[in-house]
């Protein structure tokens, strides 16, 4: 029986007939939502009643475990964690990629009751420092890829802190290193070290608070430098169960997953491991996407749930057999980033795959909508509000808009933040609602669809870029007067970076050479999808009244140039 679809509300909400028949907290949030306090939880429930099924793969290297190995060494991760000094509410920084110990480390650190910092791999050495450093890290995880800029960030921050305020020194943790996949050099934790330590004490085994902080997640959030996102144990869990109440379903108990959405970025950590945990579906961890390489797994590992970023799916349109390759998939998942319709009918009448895709934010632990809610599937809408949240909309006074008009999108749950690190800045309000930096517009049937960004944010292949981030560190160049960064449509990374940058007046650099200047200090300095994929250098940059930087004029230019009428 499919799930009560969504009604319009008064004031502009949408929603689900279960928000009104269950409890709510104080904040307006949906209390009980589930009666596991930890995600960790998820693994003993199935380590108990399904101990000899294949819980992971790791694609390539035919390691996989099941769930009574996965329960023993998520064990084992938190008694050497617990072994090694740390208690409650410590946070634990992973650099590790697509692989059996991220997952381990990931839940080892949950079931320990810390607090997980899953980072990007490719982060530059300059952004681990700031990270670790930020959320405190007592501990960082690497593994052979990461390693090298694991040391650097840690060594970056002993130099920065020689020279620092004793205040500052005394507060300022500097992080034990663990290495999985590589030999650690003294002083460094090998990960088998760390897991012969023995099970964890009856301490770590005690019951979670569920409003207690799990991860912490760095995102750019609704202003300037990326900054993290708190997500309690109560969040995770209440969006995994949200997305578990679907009907159909995302993910089914015998299903394949494919694992190549990076396991550091909310998509691919709770909406499919997850949901992984949730169902007891196998998972097939893959390291990074290669087109063939990716379709070889989904052929090799009888995969049938593909969640992905909308470039997967455009780079696999290239494939000439793909119909016979996709043949065992049931269904394919889009989100992080927008999916244009042509691109679904294009997909789905190659393949006769059917493709859903949703809405969510790394605030929102982090799917929205989904078009599997939806009664029919419209093209450009990212489908209606998961069961247990809201959607609200709001013009510039704080009113509902008329009809179907856009506003911005607020929404209320208890898949919801607790604010931004340290102190809960910025989160819900009193009444549960979080507005989102986005606008769209609602149909009568509930369904959202997806109009602009309030913001300046650039998505590339599903990631956030802040434009301000990139001008910061463009602005570091010598002979860079004035610098504007814009997001332009890239047909495979949904959106890429654009730099105008105005040089300094009467330099004996060369537009070429200021260019290859910023792409160098940009590659020294950002991880790759935040760098320029394009460095312009003007005359000079248009302004407002105000002074301001006139972006609209450089998005319109771009336009222009995308549709043929600019050389």
């Amino acid at each position: 029986m499919a799930w009560p679809r969504p009604s319009a509300g008064v004031g502009g909400i949408h929603t689900s007939s279960l928000v009104s028949s269950r409890p709510r907290s104080a904040y307006g949030r949906l209390a009980h939502v589930s009666d596991a306090g930890n995600l960790a939880d998820l693994v003993v429930r199935a380590a108990r009643e399904s101990p000899d099924r294949v819980a992971l793969v790791e694609a390539g290297t035919g390691r996989r475990t099941t769930w009574a190995e996965l329960d023993a060494e998520v064990d084992r991760v938190a008694g050497g964690l617990a072994a090694m000094g740390l208690v409650a509410g410590y946070r634990v920084v992973i650099v590790v990629g697509n692989r059996l110990e991220f997952v381990t480390t990931y839940l080892g650190a949950l079931r320990a009751r810390l607090v997980a910092v899953p980072v990007n791999p490719r982060a530059a050495t300059g952004e681990l420092v700031r990270m670790v450093a930020d959320c405190g890290a007592r501990v960082v995880v690497g593994d052979a890829t990461t390693i090298t800029s694991v040391r650097a960030a840690v060594a970056g921050l002993q130099d920065a802190l020689e020279g620092a305020e004793e205040e500052l020194r005394s507060r300022t943790p500097v992080p034990r290193i663990v290495v999985c996949g590589a030999l650690p050099v003294p002083g460094e934790t090998a990960y088998a070290d760390l897991v012969a330590r023995g099970e964890p004490p009856a301490a770590v085994a005690a019951a979670t608070d569920p409003e207690s902080l799990a991860v912490l997640l760095y995102t750019s959030g609704t202003s300037g430098r990326p900054r993290a996102a708190m997500l309690s144990h109560r969040a995770l869990l209440a969006n995994v169960e949200q997305a578990s109440a679907v009907e159909p379903p995302m993910v089914r108990p015998d299903d394949s997953v494919l694992g190549v959405l990076p396991l550091f970025h909310v998509y691919g950590l709770n909406a499919v491991l997850g949901q992984v945990l949730r169902q007891r579906a196998r998972l097939v961890l893959v390291a990074s996407f290669d087109v063939e390489g990716s379709l070889d797994v989904v052929e090799d590992e009888a995969v049938t749930v593909v969640p992905v970023a909308p470039p997967v799916l455009a780079y696999w349109m290239g494939v000439d057999d793909l119909r016979r390759r996709l043949d065992g998939v049931r269904v394919a998942l889009s989100g992080s980033a927008p999916l244009s319709p042509e691109l679904v009918d294009a997909f789905v009448r190659r393949t006769g795959v059917p493709v859903h895709q949703g809405y969510g934010l790394t605030e929102a632990s982090p799917v929205v909508t989904s078009t599997l809610c939806s009664g029919t599937v419209k093209p450009g809408s990212v489908g209606s509000a998961l069961p247990g949240i809201e959607i609200r909309l709001v013009d510039d006074h704080g009113h509902a808009p008329d009809g179907e008009d856009p506003g911005e999108i607020l929404v209320r749950g208890a898949n919801l933040f607790s604010g931004y690190w340290p102190d809960g800045a910025d989160g819900p309000d009193a009444d549960g609602w979080w507005p989102t930096g986005d606008v769209g517009f609602l149909d009568g049937d509930g369904d959202l669809f997806l109009v602009d960004r309030l913001k300046e944010l650039v998505i590339v292949s599903g990631f956030n870029v802040y434009p301000s981030e990139v001008e910061d560190v463009v602005a570091e160049v010598e002979g860079v007067a004035e610098v504007a960064v814009i997001g332009v449509d890239d047909p495979h990374t949904g959106e890429a970076v654009v730099a105008y940058v105005k040089p300094v007046r009467g330099t004996m650099l060369s537009p070429d050479q200021l260019a290859d200047r910023v792409r160098e200090h940009c590659a020294a300095r950002l991880a790759r999808f935040k760098q320029p994929g394009a460095v312009k250098v003007v005359d000079d940059l248009p302004h407002t009244v105000t002074g301001k930087v006139a972006k609209g004029r450089l998005r319109a230019t771009e336009r222009r140039r995308a549709l043929g009428l600019l050389e």
